[in-house]
């Protein structure tokens, strides 16, 4: 039984509760909550927020709005880790107050070289190819 389950994806729960994350961190850093000055300077989006099953940690998607000086911006929100915790804290009734860990979402990137890829003319041909095969 419990095999079945974990092949069925996250719960209900655990989506609403990472998407609820999401909105609070985002608020907080476009308000400006967040002292800090490389935050203040670098627009920052929260992508998406996976939680664990247990709702203790959250991974932290995030993607600096002009691609420049994503590593200052990953340490800026490191460095205010235990601020950002306490707040979504705050604002989210939850028995324990998620972790939260940050990372670069590298998702856009890798869709971008995909459609590169995908227009390179050596690669459109095979396509193409296939169809008339197909």
């Amino acid at each position: 039984m419990k095999n079945q389950d974990q092949n069925q994806g996250p719960s209900v729960r655990v989506l609403r509760v990472g998407e609820q994350v999401r909105h609070i961190l985002s608020e907080i850093i476009q308000r400006g909550d967040v002292h800090d000055d490389v935050l203040a300077k670098h627009p920052v989006s929260i992508t998406e927020v996976r939680m664990s099953p247990d709702l203790r940690h959250a991974t932290v998607f995030v993607k600096s709005l002009l691609g420049r000086d994503e590593e200052a911006v990953l340490k800026s929100l490191r460095t205010n880790t235990a601020y950002l915790q306490r707040e979504v804290a705050s604002r989210i009734r939850m028995k324990y107050a998620a972790k939260l860990k940050f990372l670069v979402d590298e998702s856009f990137d890798e869709a971008s070289h995909i459609e590169k890829l995908l227009r390179d003319p050596k690669v459109a041909r095979d396509l193409a190819r296939e169809d008339e095969e197909g």
